[in-house]
């Protein structure tokens, strides 16, 4: 897992405007068995969501200050806003229906 700098800001994000924010811990059982579920969104819509990773033990005050409460925890970034979350272990189904409003099918 990386550690992300800084919140992502609409200059920084895909097409759509939005970034995907995946926060975890990288000795939390739950986020590394989420890792390959967010390798797929990266590979698969690469050209359209950004993707980043935002490590809780490396960056704590950036963690807080996005209101993550618990790992791992996706977050949809847009215009530097939290827009939409979703904690705890997730689904490939639930981390479609998360994103589906943030990704343009055409692009």
């Amino acid at each position: 897992m990386q550690t992300s700098g800084s919140a992502p800001s609409g200059a920084e994000s895909g097409p759509s405007g939005a970034t995907l924010v995946f926060v975890g811990r990288r000795h939390c059982g739950a986020t590394r068995r989420m890792e390959s579920l967010v390798a797929w969104v990266k590979v698969t819509q690469k050209k359209r969501l950004r993707v980043v990773d935002l490590d809780v033990d490396h960056n704590p005050e950036l963690a807080n200050r996005l209101g993550v409460r618990r790992t791992p925890t996706l977050l949809v970034v847009r215009s530097g806003s939290v827009v939409r979350r979703l904690e705890g272990r997730a689904t490939g189904r639930q981390i479609e229906e998360l994103i589906g409003p943030y990704v343009d099918r055409a692009a």
